[in-house]
């Protein structure tokens, strides 16, 4: 009997003892939908796997409830909101926001009952999004990211949502890396011009961690050269909210100052929505001058970045887990990974502690 062949060079075995970067925060508020897009009818959302159904009764209350009738497991979210009610499709059990069972047609006798109930999730309605906590059996004892800017009138708004298959802390990531904008997105981000050395300071916080970039130059990419046409040096940084907040300000001179902040849901392990709101502010153009340009640009760079997540997605799939190498200019991502891995073991509690600061040189 002959040998076994070797796999070919370029080839590699799956790795069956490699890790992959899923971490799972459940006792955190996720955004199900933007509050514009539930309507008259019940709507179907999954996040970190759990199926949901949230609809909006005639009091304009949004409820959150696990996506499958107790009485014959059918999906909720097939039915229709009666009133202060959904009913289900099926036989018609009627539920109130809290998961009560409030109406069983031809029932004559109570029809509340603990085995009855519907399983709900605590719900926040705020700055246009439906917010879920994910954990049903607790109250949480802190509210959802608050956006900064929303509603200020000195502001321009663009809202986005765009989805990526790729881990939550994958797509953070990506949202947050400096590195990659010079080769991905070259052309228009960075990447035409001359590389400057610039400094990197991290900060840690027990909950969030930012890193600010000093001395950098305006970008010469048509993002920026949109942003800012006058040029001037950057005040740039870089930040994450536990657990799913990605966050990137610009302010650019004395002219322009950009705020992103991007809401990730994990919907699943390997897919991740993003709720992006962008507010923006340049003194010598007007916002709705600059909002047909800045938008469609900003959604071209995520579909290049939305591209690259997946191929990285099928390549861990393929191998059986991940082997990233990181170096100090990864600043963020390591940092990210540490806070949502504390976060899954309920440590990553917002605290009055100062930060803890490091500093790196970075060439971009």
């Amino acid at each position: 009997m002959s040998e076994q062949q070797p796999l070919m060079p370029h080839l590699r075995a799956p790795d069956t003892k490699a890790k992959i970067s899923v971490a799972r925060c459940t006792d955190y508020w996720y955004v199900a939908c933007a509050s514009k897009s539930l309507g008259k009818k019940p709507l179907a959302v999954t996040i970190l796997g759990i199926p949901m159904v949230i609809f909006r009764a005639s009091d304009g209350q949004a409820g959150a409830l696990l996506d499958r009738c107790p009485h014959r497991n059918v999906p909720l979210s097939m039915g229709s909101v009666a009133g202060p009610h959904l009913r289900c499709a099926y036989h018609g059990w009627e539920f109130d926001t809290a998961g009560q069972c409030q109406h069983i047609p031809g029932l004559k006798g109570e029809c509340q009952s603990k085995g009855r109930a519907a399983q709900a999730f605590p719900v926040r309605e705020q700055q246009g999004y439906v917010w879920v906590y994910t954990n049903s059996e607790t109250q949480p004892d802190v509210e959802p990211f608050d956006i900064p800017l929303y509603g200020d009138s000195r502001y321009t708004m663009v809202h986005q949502l765009v989805e990526a298959r790729g881990t939550m802390h994958a797509t953070i990531e990506n949202a947050l890396d400096v590195p990659h904008t010079s080769f991905l997105h070259k052309g228009l981000f960075r990447g035409t011009g001359k590389r400057n050395d610039i400094d990197v300071v991290v900060r840690r916080w027990s909950d969030r961690v930012e890193a600010q970039y000093i001395g950098e130059p305006r970008p010469e990419g048509l993002a920026a050269r949109i942003a800012s046409p006058g040029g001037g040096e950057v005040e740039h940084y870089d930040r994450f909210f536990m657990p799913s907040v990605a966050q990137v300000e610009y302010k650019i001179g004395d002219d322009s100052h950009i705020l992103i902040s991007s809401m990730c849901t994990p919907v699943s392990d390997f897919y991740t929505k993003l709720f992006t709101t962008i507010s923006f502010r340049f003194a010598k153009v007007p916002g709705w001058l600059v909002r047909p340009l800045l938008d469609p640009v900003g959604r071209l760079i995520f579909r290049q970045d939305a591209k690259m997540l997946e191929k990285q997605t099928k390549l861990i799939e393929q191998f059986g887990g991940e082997q990233f190498v990181s170096t100090e200019i990864d600043v963020l991502g390591p940092e990210i990974w540490r806070l949502m891995k504390a976060g899954e073991r309920g440590d990553a509690k917002p605290n009055d502690a100062e930060p803890v600061e490091k500093r790196v040189r970075m060439n971009v």
